[in-house]
């Protein structure tokens, strides 16, 4: 059997830290959205017995560093399933260590592909108490949309959807380690925190202003990302509503509600940034290709 699945990228319109927990995780607030740009991830049976992975980009490890690999690890193990073999093909199109949960989203994508090939109906919550052993990303990633994201990620409330809108995707030529990220929180703190409230209530009213007005990632307070100040001028000098960093880092986004002003920005952002992409808020995670 095979089974192929679109697997969306996701931006934080808000990431605070609420504090660093005694196992070492931290409690998080993120408010998160999936939008339109996708890894396409198939899942092939075969008689190997182990997990194989092959990908498009040469820099993406292909063993249990993967978390694809660690996925399908974890969902034998909850399941009990035999693993008679399975190979993980991945075209990556989500920018690689971007903020983008790329990888959260390939793990998200083989467990949504293992619970339809060896047909074990699992609900939403059981997929997702697999997705957060491997990552705290992952099961927003198996669900999507727009979602509070709470606890370690592992909590999930709906919120109203974004309104139709342009979202302009910008990568600098530079990565972040979400681990150094973290320490970086542990030991300088924050200055400032969001205005949770405000976020919530403006996305309740989907107003797309006020929830642009409210965007902001504590990241950004402790991470030094090249061209960040030259990415959002662009962004704010061709119209956008509102622009904010997403997850650790370093990609910059910018939220627009004019598709031309999205192309321009676009164009003038190719001196700053290495990947750039403008795609639209979509209602879901995963998607299996039918």
């Amino acid at each position: 059997m095979v089974v192929k699945v679109k697997a969306y990228a996701k931006i934080n319109l808000m990431l605070d830290i609420v504090n660093r927990r005694n196992d070492g995780y931290h409690d998080l607030f993120m408010i998160m959205q999936s939008v339109g740009v996708y890894d396409t991830v198939t899942v092939t049976e075969n008689k190997s017995k182990s997990i194989s992975i092959s990908c498009n980009i040469d820099s993406i490890p292909l063993d249990s560093r993967n978390i694809a690999y660690k996925a399908a690890e974890a969902f034998f193990a909850a399941t009990k399933k035999k693993n008679k073999g399975i190979n993980i093909d991945i075209v990556k199109r989500i920018p690689h260590a971007a903020g983008l949960a790329g990888g959260s989203a390939d793990g998200a994508a083989v467990i949504i592909a293992l619970n339809k090939i060896y047909k074990t109906n699992l609900s939403d919550d059981e997929l997702c108490r697999i997705g957060v052993k491997i990552g705290a990303d992952v099961p927003f990633c198996l669900t999507g949309g727009t979602l509070l994201a709470q606890g370690i990620g592992d909590v999930l409330n709906k919120v109203k959807p974004l309104r139709r809108c342009y979202i302009v995707l910008a990568k600098p030529d530079f990565d972040v380690n979400t681990g150094y990220a973290y320490k970086q929180f542990d030991t300088c703190g924050k200055t400032h925190t969001p205005d949770k409230l405000g976020m919530l209530c403006a996305m309740q009213s989907r107003d797309l202003d006020a929830i642009c007005a409210k965007m902001e990632n504590v990241f950004e307070q402790f991470i030094e990302v090249p061209n960040r100040i030259n990415i959002k001028e662009v962004i704010k000098n061709n119209g956008a509503k509102g622009f904010c960093m997403s997850g650790s880092g370093p990609t910059v986004f910018g939220i627009f509600d004019d598709k031309e002003k999205a192309q321009k920005a676009a164009a003038e952002l190719k001196d700053f940034a290495k990947d750039i992409v403008i795609c639209t808020p979509v209602n879901k995670g995963c998607k299996i290709y039918e």
